[in-house]
């Protein structure tokens, strides 16, 4: 039942794709492949998809010993091969647990480098939206839902509000977590485009943990992520 309500809640989003790839199609030699990196188009907006932590920096544990990093890129993963199924440019900050500092010797100077260097990766993409991918975890195992952090800019908050009402439509019904402004985090705090960061969910909750594991589950977590991206494009081109 779950998933045919959220199959309900996707076809009015999918037939928007569709109409747009028939519309497409039509304009010549114009065509919906996946751009490479150095390249843009006007209309749409380059998706940097960061799979949070990352090879020095496993992130929080959960009570099975399941390293957030590790669900971070499965999940990463999983929203890319979306977004090129619906044509959309991306680009990955890490694709393997790995970490990309440049510079440190130690563990702490690694993490800040690494941190940097996401900055540096969103501010020179042009006309990005940053997506960030994380896990939440709290001492008190009871809590759970996603929630989701947007950046200075409003657009960021805009694209926050979207997402976050799609995570609890199609994951967390009646869920009362609602978007909020980040506190403290350096990547949203010095990125220069609109940009988020999406808590999928609580690791110290044993079930909710469960679930982020599960392969259908990931599935369905991306598609609600690409539904606010869609919705957002769609109200910011119909503000233009």
């Amino acid at each position: 039942m779950k998933s045919n309500r959220l199959i309900m809640h996707l076809i009015p989003v999918y037939a928007l794709v569709f109409l747009s790839f028939l519309f497409v199609a039509g304009m010549g030699n114009k065509t919906i492949s996946v751009m490479s990196d150095d390249t843009y188009t006007t209309d749409r907006h380059c998706i940097i998809i960061d799979a949070g932590h990352g090879g020095v920096d496993g992130g929080a544990t959960s009570c099975t010993g399941i390293l957030e990093s590790q669900l971070n890129l499965e999940i990463a993963l999983r929203l890319d091969d979306l977004m090129h199924l619906l044509g959309y440019t991306t680009k990955m900050i890490r694709t393997e647990d790995i970490s990309i500092y440049t510079e440190g010797t130690t563990i702490a100077a690694k993490k800040v480098s690494d941190l940097k260097e996401r900055v540096r990766i969103v501010n020179n993409t042009y006309n990005a939206i940053l997506l960030s991918i994380h896990q939440n975890f709290f001492t008190d195992g009871r809590y759970s839902g996603a929630q989701v952090f947007f950046s200075n800019s409003p657009d960021s908050e805009k694209l926050a509000k979207m997402l976050q009402a799609d995570l609890v439509k199609s994951l967390n019904p009646g869920s009362k977590r609602q978007a909020k402004k980040s506190s403290g985090i350096y990547l949203m705090e010095h990125i220069q485009w609109p940009g988020v960061l999406i808590e999928c969910g609580f690791l110290s909750n044993p079930e909710e943990c469960e679930k982020l594991s599960q392969k259908e589950y990931q599935k369905e977590l991306s598609f609600s992520i690409v539904c606010g991206i869609i919705e957002y494009e769609k109200n910011k081109m119909n503000r233009s």
